[in-house]
């Protein structure tokens, strides 16, 4: 972004590159979280469910793009070393110790779901200031909602064939 689309952003652009960049951060290791998950996972369903996280890091890797664009537009630096990650992150990382299906899934919905705090925090953040970071922050929100559910949908269906064979 240029000089006048920076100064459209106001005040608030120190902040919202803060924001930006602890959302990047959460991107980089969801993404790494889903794809370890899909290599590890063990357990009924395991080929469905590796598919589906590894199309989610997938995408979170495409949401860590438009992250990252969106701070350079704004004229910030995006978090250069692995290692700040776990400093700036809101979301954190669980290692998949238990590879289990289960497990997997659960470690994957908490992270969803607080991906979705994230981001609609950063929209109300940013509805009225800069309208690009709203409308991206809105993008990745249908996303991760998609994602939550997605996750859920899997877990409930092991549910209910662990029921099944009980």
């Amino acid at each position: 972004m240029g000089t006048f689309g920076q100064k459209l952003v106001g005040d608030k652009k120190d902040h919202i590159l803060e924001l930006l960049n602890k959302a990047l951060a959460d991107e980089w290791l969801a993404h790494y979280q889903y794809w370890i998950g899909a290599k590890v996972i063990k357990g009924p369903m395991k080929e469905s469910i590796a598919a589906e996280l590894l199309q989610h890091a997938t995408e979170e890797m495409a949401h860590a793009e438009l992250v990252a664009d969106r701070i350079l537009q704004l004229g910030g630096t995006p978090i250069l070393t692995p290692s700040d990650w776990m400093k700036w992150t809101n979301c954190g990382y669980e290692t998949p110790e238990d590879p289990f299906v289960k497990a997997i899934l659960d470690q994957n919905i908490k992270g969803e779901q607080c991906a979705i705090e994230v981001y609609n925090a950063l929209m109300k953040e940013t509805e009225g200031v800069d309208f690009i970071t709203y409308d991206m922050a809105m993008q990745i929100l249908k996303d991760e909602v998609e994602h939550e559910e997605d996750l859920q949908a899997l877990s409930e269906d092991l549910d209910l064939m662990f029921e099944y064979h009980k």
